[in-house]
């Protein structure tokens, strides 16, 4: 016996809409998120034309296609003509938003629906102009799960007079959906396309969509984002061990070393089985650590190990200083990110200077900021080796780049001196992007 065709209802077929706009959104953040390229360029906060014409590109070809979906095949799911340019404002800036904005408006205008492309271009701007005011990790720590956390930001809002970003970044979509349904019930869908519930209830799932399909992206391409960043700290810890090593192990400082050793075995055998000690307590750290993330103060421990067998080598030539506030000792940074600074200060610094020369090792704390210096009053550096020393030493551009992969812009690595008047490598690490943040 044939049974009757069932149908959806009005309600129930608002409902499966926006479930599936809400997974297009998820897949389509999960392929890009699978490009290496992709992932790279969300990594950086400070982005060329080049990499936001690419992001761009990226979003307005799955973007576009869904406009074109629905108004060629009425496949209603596939319009995401607010998400994607607010979507790409947050991400990449107004400029970004704009642009994707104006593609994503253009099938639609061309359809006579003449409110889309001012309306898409306005999504871009708003997202945008909320990302150079929003701090940009907690952009990227926008996700789906903001509703549950709500009430107590409100209370925090409300006892400190201060703004919760995730409330703002969580209005942002809100309102602009708002303003979708006003103009859509102004001017009609002939003019700007928008979903509309029938009922309170209904109503509230369109603007709650609404807020998913923003913030489920940024959380899968966060996810990317830390995956990549650890990926390539791992790739660039391994070149820094491997460059410590050879600095460390090659023929010439053994030779010295071992030299050393063996004039003090008669004279001064607690001095030569000093050295020793911390020669093999050296290398054994290199040989078998692999934590990517350590303690400012485990860092300068490794540091004392090896100054100390420079200083028995150079004698009373070489005098080592530190001035280490206590609340800077507990700093997490990337390991093995000091040693390429203090060998690069002996060998092109103290090395060939005659007389006397002195290595000074600072650390403390500014707000949100910890800041390292490893100075020396040697032979100097020239104005044209300034310009090129990121660039062209291994231990330097090693150090340059793990900074800039770990912290982004935030995280720095100056170069500067004169000649005759000895050289400063000071490293800023920003505290509120701290690797164990990053991890989690």
């Amino acid at each position: 016996m044939l049974q009757e065709p069932k149908f959806l209802s009005a309600g129930q077929f608002l409902l499966t809409t926006l479930i599936v706009k809400l997974a297009v959104m998820a897949a389509l953040a999960t392929m890009l998120a699978r490009y290496r390229r992709f992932r790279h360029i969300l990594i950086f906060e400070q982005r060329n034309w080049p990499d936001r014409l690419v992001f761009a590109v990226s979003l307005i070809v799955p973007f576009v296609t869904g406009v074109v979906a629905r108004l060629l095949l009425n496949y209603e799911a596939g319009d995401l003509t607010l998400e994607g340019p607010l979507l790409a404002g947050l991400i990449a800036g107004p400029y970004t938003g704009a642009i994707v904005g104006a593609s994503v408006g253009l099938p639609a205008i061309m359809a006579g629906e003449f409110a889309a492309l001012p309306f898409a271009i306005g999504c871009g701007f708003a997202g945008g102009g909320l990302r150079e005011a929003c701090p940009k990790e907690d952009i990227w720590s926008f996700s789906p799960f903001v509703f549950f956390s709500l009430p107590g930001r409100f209370w925090r809002m409300t006892r400190t007079l201060a703004v919760d970003w995730q409330v703002m970044l969580l209005i942002a979509p809100i309102g602009l959906e708002l303003i979708r349904q006003a103009l859509g019930h102004r001017f009609g869908d002939a003019r700007l396309f928008h979903l509309h519930g029938e009922s309170f209830w209904l109503s509230i799932a369109v603007y709650v969509a609404t807020v998913l399909t923003v913030s489920t992206p940024i959380k899968i391409w966060n996810n990317a984002r830390i995956e990549h960043r650890l990926q390539e700290q791992e790739k660039l810890l391994l070149a820094a061990k491997v460059e410590a090593l050879k600095s460390q192990i090659n023929p010439h400082f053994l030779f010295n070393t071992l030299a050393s050793v063996s004039s003090l075995i008669r004279s001064e055998p607690d001095t030569a089985r000093m050295v020793v000690q911390k020669l093999s307590g050296l290398l054994r750290k290199l040989m078998r650590s692999d934590e990517q993330f350590v303690t400012l103060r485990h860092e300068l421990d490794a540091i004392d190990e090896y100054l100390a067998i420079e200083v028995v080598r150079f004698g009373p030539r070489l005098t080592v200083q530190k001035s280490v506030s206590p609340e800077a000792l507990d700093v997490v940074v990337p390991s093995l990110l000091l040693q390429p600074l203090v060998e690069n200060a002996i060998k092109h610094g103290l090395a060939r200077k005659i007389g006397a020369g002195t290595i000074t090792i600072r650390a403390w704390r500014e707000r949100d900021t910890a800041v390292i210096e490893v100075e020396d009053d040697g032979l100097g550096i020239s104005d044209e080796r300034l310009q090129t020393a990121m660039s062209s030493g291994i231990g330097l551009s090693n150090v340059h780049e793990r900074l800039r992969v770990v912290y982004g812009a935030q995280g720095r690595l100056a170069l500067s001196g004169s000649p005759g008047r000895g050289a400063c490598a000071r490293l800023e690490i920003p505290l509120t992007v701290t690797p164990r943040k990053l991890a989690s």
